[in-house]
């Protein structure tokens, strides 16, 4: 058996071991210029946080920030300003997978899903996506989601439909993952307690999986990311070195094995401690303040 070099590199990513900060600062910025194929969008400034409205301002300003780097933007909410983003990014030339937020309140999720419709109808939305992690968060019942989803499959017939959720949920879930025109995953080996180390190969095992619940089905990894401060959980250790190591294997093997990934997140925002622990603040390939990390 000869040995191969790219298919070692398929598998377990770039060895990066022993390089400084600097060095994989370097491969970060390369590829960053490069352009990747999609960025979760984070709109809250400092001292915002969900429920505060929007400003056109802001949302312009953060969006230009990131337009030179990705072909996709991905939002969360089409109510409270969110409805702004893709109206902006498809000026800026961009490329919009639309979520509508879903949630205990019925009101806000008709709010939501009326704003998602009619987001598409005026042609800025390529892939829509009805819910986030509700089943995770059980917040609806399978039923009711369904319902929200035929619904707006049905008043944008030509629109891409999908739903939001963990890897595994397509798998618990087949009458969702058959709703679904497209499978939209969240990927996160580092919520899992998986060390930087393993973690190429454990989020492959994840994609693997919802591609096969899906069925033949396009799947998107629509967040993965990785924290460069905060509290280790089990084996994941947040730091700046792992953040690095993490997107660059991240996004080589995006560029290598043509997985559409929508990375998380472009910036800080303070107001995900509430949810995530210390964490929750830096996910940001920019920081609070929109400043390159790296």
């Amino acid at each position: 058996m000869s040995f191969n070099a790219d298919k070692v590199l398929a598998l377990a990513g770039k060895d990066l071991q022993g390089l400084s900060i600097q060095e994989l600062a370097k491969s970060f910025n390369g590829l960053l210029q490069e352009g990747i194929h999609g960025i979760c969008f984070s709109p809250y400034v400092e001292g915002q946080q969900p429920g505060d409205t929007l400003t056109e301002e802001q949302v312009r300003r953060r969006l230009e920030i990131i337009r030179p780097h990705t072909d996709w933007v991905r939002s969360f909410s089409c109510t409270e300003g969110n409805e702004l983003i893709p109206i902006i990014a498809k000026e800026l030339g961009m490329k919009t997978l639309v979520g509508a937020w879903l949630g205990k309140d019925d009101q806000i999720n008709q709010d939501e899903i009326q704003g998602l419709i009619k987001l598409a109808n005026e042609g800025y939305v390529d892939i829509a996506a009805v819910g986030n992690e509700v089943m995770y968060r059980k917040d609806l019942s399978e039923e009711a989601l369904l319902d929200f989803i035929h619904r707006v499959k049905k008043e944008l017939p030509k629109t891409v439909v999908g739903y939001v959720d963990a890897y595994y949920e397509f798998e618990r879930k087949p009458r969702i993952t058959e709703a679904c025109d497209v499978i939209l995953a969240n990927c996160y080996p580092y919520w899992e307690g998986c060390a930087l180390d393993y973690s190429l190969l454990y989020i492959k095992d994840m994609y693997n999986r919802a591609v096969k619940a899906g069925n033949g089905k396009k799947v998107i990894i629509t967040e993965t990311g990785w924290p460069s401060q905060g509290s280790p959980l089990y084996g994941a250790v947040p730091s700046d070195q792992n953040f690095l190591k993490y997107f660059i294997n991240i996004q080589t093997w995006s560029k290598m094995d043509s997985v559409d990934i929508f990375y998380f997140s472009s910036f800080d925002e303070s107001w995900k401690v509430g949810a995530e622990g210390d964490v929750g603040a830096y996910w940001g390939i920019w920081d609070k303040d929109e400043q390159l990390k790296y």
